[in-house]
């Protein structure tokens, strides 16, 4: 993939996305809460959320679809409600669901997109970049649901973007296709693209993100890179399946730590070696059995976990308080 410069100036000075006290209320609902930060050019940024965060309100403010109630949104340098199609032009857009026109081949349907662009690439070499050469002369209500997501991904690229979104992009994919993807998330980084992912896939934020911004209830929870974000080398998980003996009977500071989930007890450690110690003490002077005891490193997910359950314990304080 290669960057495109014809019918277009040189990329302004500036962040690719800029918020500053974004909110967005319905009703009395409050979806999104004092938004503050930037996306740089060139850069790969996650969102990261359960359902519900406001992920979805943020990207559709980004891409100029719905206005804030309060607050300053720029996209490329642009606010994406007033500048129309001058900033849609510079946009690529991976929907959760997308609509197809489902008699049109693969090739008849980016080359239609490629239409819509003031620039484009050549649409085979978009049809090669996704992983759909094969299918190119295929109706597109005759691909299968994986294909049909290559399908977005290419949509989205044919019109040379400068901002790319990918909602969830490899929701649906199997191993390979994700791989490809994800290859293709790192040929647009090499070319200057900025791209803007929402997942709940901690794996593919790890691998893929310059930076993550963890959303919970409509407030930013954390920011920054991925590495920088999780615990350090010491800490990880210790896990073991539930032999009935659940949380309750564990030594008081472990268990402050500790929960149960999928019938396993997780305890979070910032002091691997430790904690782990004191747990098989504890398991030793009691006859208790850990069955499939596992010790795992710092990943996403911890710190997905730990955000939440720590903001959690936040409101319920509060809510006491109050």
């Amino acid at each position: 993939m290669t960057q495109r410069t014809n019918g277009r100036p040189d990329p302004e000075p500036g962040p690719a996305m800029l918020l500053r006290g974004v909110s967005k209320k319905y009703g009395e609902l409050r979806a999104l809460n004092s938004l503050d930060f930037e996306v740089g050019r060139g850069e790969v940024f996650g969102l990261l959320g359960p359902n519900g965060a406001g992920k979805t309100t943020l990207v559709e403010i980004l891409e100029g679809h719905i206005a804030p109630t309060t607050g300053t949104v720029e996209v490329l340098g642009m606010d994406p409600m007033k500048a129309g199609a001058s900033v849609r032009d510079r946009l690529g857009v991976v929907p959760q669901k997308a609509s197809f026109e489902l008699y049109l081949t693969v090739r008849e349907h980016i080359a239609l997109f490629g239409g819509y662009y003031s620039r484009s690439y050549p649409v085979d070499e978009v049809i090669e970049l996704v992983g759909l050469e094969a299918k190119r002369n295929t109706r597109t209500g005759r691909l299968s649901g994986g294909q049909q997501r290559r399908l977005d991904l290419a949509l989205a690229l044919v019109g040379d973007p400068d901002v790319v979104f990918l909602d969830e992009p490899t929701t649906g994919l199997d191993i390979e296709a994700r791989d490809r993807c994800w290859e293709t998330v790192g040929a647009l980084r090499a070319v200057g693209k900025t791209v803007l992912i929402t997942t709940h896939n901690m794996d593919e934020a790890q691998r893929l993100c310059d930076r993550v911004a963890v959303l919970h209830e409509g407030n930013v929870a954390a920011i920054g890179e991925p590495q920088a974000l999780l615990p350090d080398e010491r800490g990880g998980t210790i896990s073991y399946r539930d032999g009935g003996a659940g949380t309750s009977a564990l030594p008081p500071e472990l268990a402050q730590r500790a929960r149960e989930t999928a019938g396993r007890v997780l305890l979070h450690t910032t002091e691997m070696t430790r904690d782990l110690n004191e747990l098989t003490q504890w398991a030793v002077r009691s006859g208790v059995e850990l069955p499939d005891l596992q010790v795992r490193r710092p990943e996403l997910e911890e710190l997905y976990l730990s955000i939440l359950a720590d903001r959690e314990r936040s409101t319920q304080r509060n809510g006491v308080l109050s």
